[in-house]
């Protein structure tokens, strides 16, 4: 049975963000894993029925992760994120894109950044994530894509997997 946890979900089209706030049944140590190592991102990271997989992973400031999420018929959609600052266990912040499988970015789409806060509460971890876009048109864009039911299906497999690591 899930553990009953926080999921806010509050668009701030003023501003152009996005903040996702999301409690996991888990220590701090162990979520922070599970966003910063590629063994674990590929396991959760991506909406059911979509697949994870890393074609190149540093985390570290500078560096970057190269993905695709992959559909059961083998389309893949390119990702890349870039690790601008990190303070272990507390958080980063990334810039986020849609790539090529180069990974060029693709200027079509939005980019935008992530500001991810890790923190205890009681015997849970909270993650709270602001995404900010650089217009109204980029941020309603990715609601339109579905942003938030394909958030909701991917921490959904995080919570999944967190009980298979616990």
């Amino acid at each position: 049975m899930k553990a009953d946890v926080r999921f806010d979900f509050l668009v701030d089209k003023e501003n152009n963000t996005i903040t996702i706030k999301r409690e996991f049944a888990a220590k701090r140590q162990l979520v922070w894993d599970c966003h910063t190592k590629s063994e674990l991102l590929d396991q959760w990271f991506a909406p059911r029925p979509l697949t994870t997989k890393t074609r190149f992973m540093d985390f570290s400031e500078g560096g970057h992760w190269h993905y695709a999420m992959v559909e059961p018929n083998g389309q893949e959609y390119w990702g890349r994120m870039d690790y601008q600052t990190i303070q272990p266990i507390d958080n980063y912040t990334s810039l986020d894109g849609f790539c090529d499988d180069t990974g060029a970015l693709n200027p079509e789409l939005p980019r935008s950044k992530w500001h991810v806060s890790f923190s205890d509460v009681a015997t849970h971890t909270l993650v709270e994530t602001v995404v900010s876009y650089t217009s109204s048109e980029a941020l309603q864009q990715v609601i339109q894509m579905g942003l938030k039911e394909g958030l909701t299906s991917t921490l959904e497999r995080l919570d999944e997997l967190l009980l298979t690591l616990n």
